[in-house]
């Protein structure tokens, strides 16, 4: 695909849904013709309502974004002049790879198409399409918040043209994201590799009685979650030194967990309908009051760390 990054781009994102919008409001913020689709015009018609409401706590005029934004409900319709698809659809594999095949019949030839699957190796995601389609097909996993977290991991599969993933890298960062690049196709890529190993250490220590969850995140918010922002894990491992990160994992690593299913303590609460915020209990209960604080705090943090400085 030859594009200049200055030029206006057609962009087409499938699914209206959390991150769909969100998505499409980064493009269209940048000046993009975006259209968003979804077969459900309910969730088309709340997404450009999200969109304001995202606007608004970014202090941004909504009407100058918005007017970048067409929605339609017809896949056929909506990718047909586009120069780059991403896919938002729940992660459901056999649902993925029915979008993309219906989406390489429609797209232009030069059309990249990209997944935002959190977790699923794109190579199985792209194994329906033919030669040139899975050629031009890459990962694209957005954060959540999409229009408030910085960084998108651009997957390249052994498919993936090299022109492609280069380009995919490069209209990220003309619209201000923060891009990366994932040279294996892995499953959970690179963030979500690290976030779930947390996770999984940390619903261990909960099954194991050594600590309730409210304390997990009482140690984890108030200790090294502080710095992150600032000092990565590899950044710290040189600040504190690779001698004294040795003799520590010596000591630790052979008593970390390492289990391949998730954890009992999950899957008993989810049995018992304990979901979380959305169920109104699942590690911790939750009012819909709580649960709006927490959403409205994050937002306000975000918003701030992505404040121009001066």
């Amino acid at each position: 695909m030859e594009t200049s990054m200055q030029q206006a781009l057609s962009v087409t994102v499938i699914g209206a849904g959390l991150m769909g919008h969100g998505i499409a409001q980064v493009f269209a913020r940048a000046g993009n013709r975006v259209t968003l689709t979804d077969p459900n015009q309910a969730a088309l018609d709340a997404a450009l309502r999200h969109i304001a409401r995202n606007l608004a706590e970014m202090n941004i005029e909504a009407e100058p974004v918005l007017a970048n934004i067409a929605i339609e409900a017809e896949l056929s319709q909506a990718v047909r002049t586009a120069d780059l698809v991403i896919e938002a659809a729940p992660e459901l594999l056999a649902l993925k790879q029915r979008i993309f095949s219906d989406v390489a019949k429609w797209a232009p030839e030069h059309a990249i198409f990209a997944s935002n699957t959190s977790v699923i190796p794109i190579t199985q995601i792209g194994e329906l399409l033919e030669a040139n389609a899975r050629a031009r097909l890459l990962g694209m996993h957005w954060w959540n918040p999409p229009h408030l977290i910085p960084l998108v991991e651009v997957v390249r599969t052994v498919h993936t043209r090299e022109d492609v993933f280069q380009t995919g890298f490069d209209i990220l960062a003309a619209v201000g994201k923060m891009p990366v690049k994932v040279h294996q196709d892995v499953a959970g890529f690179i963030g979500n590799r690290l976030q779930h190993a947390l996770w999984r250490e940390a619903f261990a220590l909960i099954d194991a009685g050594v600590c309730d969850a409210e304390t997990i995140d009482t140690v984890i918010k108030n200790s090294f979650g502080m710095r992150l922002s600032v000092l990565g894990p590899m950044e710290n491992a040189d600040l504190v030194g690779l001698d004294l990160i040795r003799e520590v994992h010596a000591v630790v690593f052979p008593d970390l967990d390492c289990s391949k299913t998730p954890s009992p303590t999950l899957s008993q609460l989810i049995k018992q309908g304990d979901l979380g915020m959305k169920s109104g209990k699942g590690l911790r209960a939750w009012t819909p009051q709580q649960a709006d604080e927490v959403r409205r705090r994050l937002a306000a943090l975000l918003i701030s760390m992505n404040a121009p400085v001066g």
